[in-house]
């Protein structure tokens, strides 16, 4: 958390490097804003500063309407904290508690779930419970504000089971109703808008750059102000286009979903493969005092993720000892050999059940590289809660440059250094002497550092 100098200096100048990284609460109305916003600042002796919207909800305050804080850009919740407790968090964003309980997510972190509510508390102020409640509704907030969907829509999209449930939870959260916030005008929606906000700067060239190099067609498209692809999560299928709108500083994304009650999930993984919750300005400084002046960074460079960890996985053995172009060319045959459709007819990545019994007669590559597809579907398919990515290395074919490309990008792991890789060689090689262990925990972004040097 910021000492409250910095954070009165941020508020009153309304800088959006700050956005999501602190919330400030005015006494005199209850509410509680983000640092941009554009109503009068409050005297000082009438404010108080919360590290997370969670907290300034619990002590009571309600949301501004005007600012919205469910709009701003996430933060860094891992910087300086423990790790299980990140990870807990980090699950929990992805939805590890619409379908499981806290005892479940405490035994896949491999801790007692009464270890894990300490530590929640420890760092978070708050309970993985209170915590996951918080999240369905704020989610719930936001579309209730930038979609006409239905509200019981809505209490199902945010990973509510009953709309019971979610009328009280959001009342006791927001002091107000569902209802209250919307007004009367809502329909059902199959294709759904949404403003998803990130902290510039945000580099967009340098990504479009990256993605139209290994865009994989017709599975996924690329236009000068936009990215989109299909999509299958957890049972849910669909496909999304995120347009870039860099005056707003957010991504207009465009979703389409087979069934509503996905949505959460759905957001919450676009918001990974974008990395909109990146704060760009801290790991920038952070990498800048930890190499040489001669290096020039790139600003704004942020982790462009591949949507699940299968997928990255199958990438990564394509892209052994091969290039780029290359990789490419083996991935469009793939989909086109293999690839599924869904509810719209669009086409999908293969799934591991597709893959698992392939022999890849298609392909015109090493025995031991189809072999190791296979292989790695058939782990995917029997271990499908499994995010251990470690447990690759006893299949045959499997490298540690394979399991560290996949944490990078299917994980969206932030310190992840491929040092192995030819290109990062070739950067490296240039740039002299690089203190690699200084730039943790921000390693997998001083990758992409190096690949923008060639």
């Amino acid at each position: 958390m910021f000492s409250p100098e910095v954070c009165q200096k941020a508020r009153k100048s309304r800088d959006h490097r700050f956005d999501g990284l602190f919330y400030v609460a005015v006494k005199t109305t209850g509410i509680y804003c983000r640092p941009i916003c554009p109503a009068p600042a409050a005297h000082e002796k009438n404010v108080e500063y919360y590290q997370h919207a969670h907290n300034a909800a619990d002590a009571g305050f309600r949301p501004c309407i005007r600012c919205r804080p469910d709009s701003a850009p996430g933060s860094y919740a891992w910087l300086g904290t423990q790790t299980t407790a990140v990870r807990a968090k980090k699950l929990i964003d992805e939805g590890a508690l619409s379908n499981h309980s806290v005892a479940q997510l405490a035994d896949r972190l491999g801790i007692t779930q009464r270890y894990l509510n300490k530590l929640f508390v420890q760092y978070y102020g708050t309970t993985p419970k209170q915590y996951a409640l918080y999240k369905q509704c704020d989610f719930a907030k936001q579309l209730l504000q930038q979609t006409k969907l239905s509200v019981a829509h809505i209490a199902f999209a945010s990973g509510f089971h009953s709309l019971r449930r979610f009328n009280d939870a959001f009342v006791r959260l927001f002091q107000l109703t569902p209802s209250q916030l919307r007004g009367e005008s809502e329909q059902v929606q199959s294709h759904i808008t949404l403003h998803l906000p990130f902290r510039p700067p945000y580099n967009w060239q340098a990504l479009h750059g990256f993605l139209s190099k290994r865009l994989i067609e017709p599975m996924e498209w690329l236009t000068d102000h936009s990215y989109g692809r299909t999509y299958r999560l957890d049972g849910y299928d669909g496909a999304f286009e995120a347009h870039f709108d860099e005056p707003n500083h957010r991504f207009k994304v465009e979703i389409t979903i087979n069934d509503i009650a996905g949505l959460h999930l759905v957001v919450s993984n676009i918001r990974r493969v974008l990395d909109l919750d990146a704060d760009p300005n801290f790991i920038h400084q952070h990498l800048y005092q930890s190499l040489p002046e001669s290096f020039q960074l790139t600003a704004g460079l942020r982790l462009p993720g591949i949507w699940s960890e299968f997928e990255a996985g199958v990438r990564a053995v394509l892209g052994q000892q091969v290039s780029v172009a290359a990789a490419r060319n083996l991935l469009i045959t793939l989909i086109k050999e293999l690839g599924e459709t869904n509810h719209q007819g669009q086409v999908l990545f293969p799934s591991s059940a597709v893959m698992a019994n392939c022999e890849y007669e298609f392909f015109n590559m090493p025995q031991r590289r189809k072999e190791a597809l296979a292989y790695l579907a058939q782990y995917s398919q029997q271990n499908p809660l499994s995010n251990e990515l470690e447990e690759w290395l006893a299949i045959k074919g499997i490298g540690p440059w394979t399991v560290d490309y996949a944490k990078m990008r299917g994980q969206s792991n932030p310190d992840i250094y491929l040092g192995s890789d030819l290109g990062v060689k070739k950067a490296f090689s240039q740039c002299g002497t690089l203190d690699i262990v200084a730039c943790a925990p921000f390693r997998s972004y001083l990758t992409f550092q190096l690949w923008q040097q060639l």
